[in-house]
């Protein structure tokens, strides 16, 4: 897992993706990440895994979660990114992650009096399955 404050991918800029951090991408994905958190855009955004080149990638890719909710304001998002799964823009809140051995889950929490909600789970990608682990 990563943490940083600007995304790859975020369907609030005028490109897709951050050609500034391609090169970081691409070494999370070689090193086998899982999930990349960042907060810099002031909206939340939820991507379904990919690889660096921004294609679908659901066996080894990084799902990424724009979650840049607890601040002043909001930024419109535009049209929307390849892999763009959940998008909102007009909620503040907060996203709880919880990591497991092998997994981990996500949930948005918006503030109060506000409907939108994320919520979801992800395997890690090295962690031997159960069954592995069964005959050991």
């Amino acid at each position: 897992m990563a943490i940083m404050r600007s995304s790859v991918a975020a369907s609030s800029r005028g490109t897709p993706y951050n050609p500034e951090l391609k090169q970081l991408w691409e070494d999370l994905y070689a090193a086998h990440a899982d999930l990349v958190l960042a907060g810099h855009e002031h909206s939340y955004e939820r991507f379904a895994p990919q690889d660096p080149e921004g294609k679908a990638d659901p066996a080894n890719g990084i799902r990424e979660i724009v979650a840049g909710t607890g601040g002043r304001s909001h930024e419109l998002l535009g049209f929307a990114t390849p892999n763009s799964e959940v998008r909102d823009w007009d909620t503040f809140g907060v996203l709880k992650l919880t990591l497991s051995p092998g997994k981990y889950t996500w949930e948005f929490i918006p503030e109060e009096g506000k409907s939108f909600h994320d919520t979801g789970s992800g395997l890690c990608h090295n962690y031997p399955s159960e069954s592995k682990l069964i005959g050991r």
